[in-house]
């Protein structure tokens, strides 16, 4: 028998009471209490570990004088047998869910451009078919939102995986590249510059994600590769209320990204200083964890994502 047969046999013949008693073996360590906590008989519960160890061709629990006790196997076994339950338990709510009409809780978490363009219009189609949904959204950078996403505290997010993340839990699905802008309020006095080149932006006052961060480090390249001084007069921030704000009473410059850039610009609330910046980010996507199943709220906006994201990035 080969190995996909023999996977084959376990799927078809492993039931839900097999994955109940070796939970109850697990938590009990002893075959008479875990067999009343499954609803059967002592040998009866002896019969079925077994037959499953039979099946799968390893031993499970080594028995002693006054219990049992799982082996490597069986403890490998053990933690797939409580996650197979649990997909099966959120499957059912999701069941419920919908025939209830969606309703709960999504949390996605978002790099900055996609949250002032894609987001908002993807949301609001949800909440058309799902007004009862609740929705959350956490916006930060790609390596911040990557580790709540590893813990389980975002459902799924827009970023970036970067190279020195572990792929191997994460799904990645391609959105759109992202090139970078400088911006700054109405009517600045560097708008109406008649031959703007870099030097210029060396000496002017700027407004910037923290040293460490992938977009500050290719904003320092810039002037590292033309060789001149990086910009010395900065505020460090990733609040865009207060970038934003600061903008506007201030002759501080901003980079950010031109999907982003056009939203402020089309407000009225900054615009585009006109020179073409060497500096683009790597693409973006959606990205997901292998084994988290979506609840049909995050399923429904993660469809409206892809949707509007077909829309405006063809």
């Amino acid at each position: 028998m080969n190995e996909n047969d023999a996977a084959r046999r376990v799927r078809t013949k492993l039931k839900t009471r097999h994955m109940f008693l070796l939970i109850a073996l697990d938590e009990a360590r002893n075959m008479h209490q875990a067999a009343r906590e499954a609803n059967m008989t002592q040998p009866g519960a002896s019969r079925m570990l077994n037959d499953i160890e039979e099946l799968l061709g390893v031993q499970l629990f080594e028995r002693l004088p006054r219990g049992v006790r799982p082996t490597a196997c069986g403890q490998t076994m053990i933690s797939h047998v409580r996650l197979a339950l649990a997909h099966l338990a959120h499957g059912q709510e999701s069941i419920a869910t919908l025939q209830a009409g969606l309703s709960g809780q999504v949390v996605i978490g978002t790099i900055i451009a996609p949250a002032l363009t894609l987001v908002p219009q993807a949301i609001a189609r949800a909440k058309e078919e799902a007004p009862e949904l609740c929705i959350g959204i956490e916006v930060s950078t790609s390596n911040d939102l990557v580790l709540r996403l590893k813990q389980e505290r975002l459902d799924f997010l827009i970023g970036r995986i970067l190279e020195q993340e572990d792929e191997r839990d994460l799904l990645y699905e391609d959105i759109n590249e992202e090139y970078e802008c400088v911006v700054a309020r109405q009517g600045h006095p560097i708008l109406d510059h008649p031959n703007l080149s870099l030097k210029d932006l060396s000496s002017a006052k700027w407004i910037l994600s923290p040293r460490g961060s992938l977009l500050r480090n290719r904003f320092d390249m810039i002037f590292r590769r033309a060789d001149l001084d990086m910009p010395a007069n900065v505020v460090e921030t990733t609040s865009m209320s207060i970038v934003t704000s600061l903008l506007q009473q201030t002759d501080f410059l901003h980079v950010m990204p031109m999907d982003a850039a056009r939203h402020y610009v089309q407000s009225g609330e900054l615009a585009l200083v006109p020179i073409n910046l060497p500096c683009k980010m790597e693409n973006y996507g959606i990205i997901t964890h292998r084994n988290h199943v979506l609840s049909p709220g995050a399923n429904l906006l993660l469809r409206h994502i892809r949707d509007v994201a077909a829309t405006i990035f063809p």
